[in-house]
């Protein structure tokens, strides 16, 4: 095996939208609450808000709408909005896998949130028993000032007995990586934005999923947990609809809400599952999802190949199981 690019001694992870899907569990809140108001959340400054301080969050919130409240006042209208969506929240693919394995074999753990502490904590319960792997865990409101400044990165190293140089941070949003080079730590970015990718350049790594994660290139022990050349992954349900044949017994999927309401958007690559239908029963499948980006609009595009399956299945319903994660897709 050829040496590693960098020694990494400590890992610090983001929470939400990295370890935990908090932003598709909680995606409509905000628009259930201006509609309150006749207001309607503009989907571009939405996204410019990715990462920020709660307070920097709020503050923009009540501006931009027009809101006639106190920032004290949104908070405690939203918050009881918040708390029951986070209880959806899913952990996403690859980390749950990452962060045993790194804690397994004695690598330093902390995660650093811009969430405040108390948000942080209601939601670790999520991360069932591995939430125990964190030896530190920090809000945005015990450090200084939150991302992108460097501030909880450096104070999450020094808790860490590490020097920021020597850490890696994993993150998916723009301020997020902004403070994690800040601090000199590596950074390995997430988007959970995939319009957004672009924005990322500054990271040192780019991934779609967690699933990517290669620990050696960090001076990190290797996974060993392939069988076959599969990784099994914690299944994932896909309501489709089939359409038109692409070549041989592979199809497109219709583009609908139904097809990727549980495909968390990071999700991308080719993937080992079963499909079943009313008219034909099981069928061992493969499949192809990820983003196209040709367009002007990026929009998520799934390609399904029945192995084991002969007739047409065009425009039939299909439930999609996926339970194996193959390779990521060849750009």
């Amino acid at each position: 095996m050829a040496a590693a690019a960098h020694q990494v001694s400590a890992v610090i992870f983001d929470l939400d939208g990295t370890l935990l899907d908090t932003e598709r569990a909680t995606r409509d809140v905000l628009t259930e609450f201006l509609a309150a108001y006749g207001k309607v959340p503009d989907a571009g400054e939405e996204e410019k808000r990715l990462g920020q301080m709660y307070l920097e969050s709020t503050t923009g919130i009540i501006r931009d709408y027009g809101l006639p409240l106190t920032v004290d006042e949104y908070s405690k209208a939203m918050y009881p909005l918040y708390l029951k969506r986070w209880q959806k929240a899913k952990p996403l693919p690859g980390v749950k896998r990452l962060v045993k394995h790194l804690h397994k074999n004695g690598v330093p753990l902390a995660l650093a949130s811009n969430s405040i502490r108390r948000n942080v904590d209601h939601k670790l319960p999520k991360l069932e028993d591995w939430g125990k792997c964190f030896s530190v865990i920090l809000g945005g409101d015990q450090v200084p000032n939150g991302k992108p400044s460097p501030d909880i990165f450096l104070e999450a190293a020094k808790r860490l007995g590490a020097n920021p140089s020597s850490c890696l941070v994993i993150e998916d949003s723009v301020v997020g990586v902004k403070g994690a080079k800040a601090s000199g730590a590596k950074a390995v970015a997430v988007p959970s934005l995939q319009n957004q990718r672009n924005h990322y350049y500054i990271a040192d790594v780019i991934l779609y999923s967690l699933l990517d994660f290669q620990p050696e290139m960090w001076g990190l022990p290797p996974f060993e947990d392939r069988i076959q050349g599969v990784l099994p992954i914690d299944p994932l349900l896909s309501n489709a609809r089939i359409g038109g044949k692409i070549l041989n017994n592979i199809h497109w999927v219709i583009s609908d809400d139904c097809a990727y309401e549980y495909i968390p958007d990071q999700i991308s690559g080719i993937f080992l599952g079963w499909a079943k239908s009313k008219v034909h029963g099981f069928s061992k499948v493969i499949v192809a999802t990820g983003w196209d980006f040709s367009q002007q609009t990026v929009e998520r595009v799934m390609h399904v190949h029945f192995l084991d399956c002969s007739g047409t299945v065009e425009t039939e319903p299909v439930k999609l199981l996926i339970i194996g994660y193959i390779r990521k897709l060849q750009r």
